[in-house]
């Protein structure tokens, strides 16, 4: 039975957590504002009372997710041996994100997406964090900071994505931990080749003394 509450504020966030399982399993286009409701347990004149439409719902079930990377970014290392390794947890602990955007992808192809510029300030974060760990010397500065955002993405985010291919080519599941140990030394050691030379020399000093 749908009741309503009277506490808003706990309304607000028992329809969020509806509307993020209804749109990671589902996606913007086929998720149902019906389906929401009744997993909220509140009708439709509600959910719309708090958040507007179905977009607008999906702009703060997003907002989440801007929140989250911001956070991400703040706390991500310098060091790029340190930084893939941090980067491929953080994915693992953040499937429905990614599921979102998958979803996203399919729908949306090339055109914009909801809230596109709000969610971009992120990524430009992250670029210009590189471009500081490049002046600090951590970093080759030969790569250009935005196309190298995109590489560690794809190279943290990959197995999350495509786990039938990571099957196929590892005989392993995404979700063992013995896969998930094994990408992680070599995302580390992969790292190591983003220093400078004079970094990574000293790096190597360092560890054998």
């Amino acid at each position: 039975m749908v009741t309503s509450s009277r506490d808003p504020v706990r309304t607000r966030e028992r329809i969020l957590r509806a509307a993020r399982r209804e749109y990671v399993a589902k996606g913007f286009a086929g998720a149902r504002v019906d389906a929401i409701a009744r997993a909220a347990s509140v009708n439709k004149r509600m959910l719309y009372h708090y958040f507007g439409d179905k977009e607008a719902l999906y702009r703060a079930v997003l907002r989440e997710g801007i929140a989250t990377n911001l956070d991400l970014v703040a706390a991500a290392p310098a060091d790029p041996a340190e930084l893939l390794p941090f980067l491929f947890t953080r994915v693992l602990e953040r499937a429905d994100g990614f599921r979102l955007m998958q979803w996203e992808a399919l729908g949306t192809g090339e055109r914009k997406a909801v809230a596109e510029e709000e969610r971009r300030k992120a990524w430009v974060e992250a670029a210009e964090r590189l471009r500081d760990a490049q002046r600090a010397g951590h970093l080759h500065q030969d790569l250009e900071a935005e196309h190298l955002v995109l590489a560690l993405m794809a190279l943290t985010i990959f197995p999350q994505a495509f786990p039938q291919l990571v099957r196929m080519v590892t005989g392993a599941r995404p979700s063992d931990a013995g896969f998930q140990q094994r990408q992680a030394r070599f995302l580390r050691r992969l790292g190591t080749y983003l220093r400078p030379s004079s970094s990574k020399a000293r790096h190597e000093q360092e560890k054998h003394r």
